[in-house]
C-alpha cells in the first residue's frame, strides 16, 4: 500500500464509496471535482472499450472511463442511478480531470488510516494494481481506488488527443 497524499496525514480522511458492477469502490474525496448525473457521452472513434466517450462539462471536454470495463468486467449499462464521479488525476505533476462511471454512489465515509489494509491477492475483479489498499467501515470492506494509476500517462495523452479530436470535428 502507497500513500498519494490525499489526507493521509490526517487522522481520519474523508472517501466517496460508489458502486461498481457490484463492488463498493472508495476514492479520497479530495480528488472529486463533483458527481454528475449520467445523461449519455459522446462516443469517441477509436477509443478504447473501457473509454465510454467524452462529456462537455462548462466548456471542458471530460473522458469518461467505465472501470468496470478497464478491469475486464462487462461494460456498465446505464440506470437511472448511473453517475459520473468527475475526479483529478496526476501524474508527472500535471493534473486532469476524467469521469468514472459509476453504478451509484453511496456516500463519504471518514476511514482511518488504521482501518485500511493491503488488497488481498485473490477475491477481486480488480486489478490490484489499480488500488491502494482495503478499507474497513464496521462489517463493510471497499476497495480503495488509485485514480493516478487507472490510466498510465500514454492512455491519458491518447484519450485527451482523441477528445480534441473529437471536439474539432463537431
Amino acid at each position: 500500500m502507497h500513500s498519494n497524499g490525499d489526507g493521509a496525514g490526517s487522522a481520519h480522511p474523508q472517501y466517496l464509496t460508489f458502486y461498481i458492477a457490484g463492488e463498493e469502490y472508495a476514492l479520497a474525496i479530495l480528488r472529486v471535482r463533483e458527481i454528475i448525473q449520467y445523461a449519455g457521452v459522446t462516443r469517441i472513434p477509436r477509443a478504447p472499450e473501457w473509454v465510454r466517450g467524452v462529456i462537455n462539462l462548462r466548456g471542458s471536454v471530460v473522458p469518461v472511463v467505465d472501470v468496470g470495463a478497464r478491469f475486464g468486467v462487462a461494460q456498465l449499462q446505464p440506470t437511472r442511478s448511473t453517475c459520473i464521479v468527475v475526479a483529478e488525476v496526476r501524474q508527472d505533476g500535471e493534473s486532469t480531470v476524467i469521469g468514472l462511471l459509476a453504478d451509484a454512489v453511496s456516500e463519504v465515509i471518514d476511514l482511518p488510516a488504521t482501518d485500511l489494509q493491503p488488497v488481498p491477492a485473490f477475491g477481486t475483479r480488480a486489478r490490484t494494481e489499480y488500488l491502494q489498499g482495503m478499507g474497513r467501515v464496521g462489517e463493510r470492506l471497499m476497495l480503495m481506488l488509485d485514480v493516478d494509476r487507472l490510466l498510465s500517462g500514454d492512455e491519458i495523452a491518447h484519450t485527451a488527443a482523441l477528445a480534441v479530436e473529437q471536439e474539432s470535428a463537431a
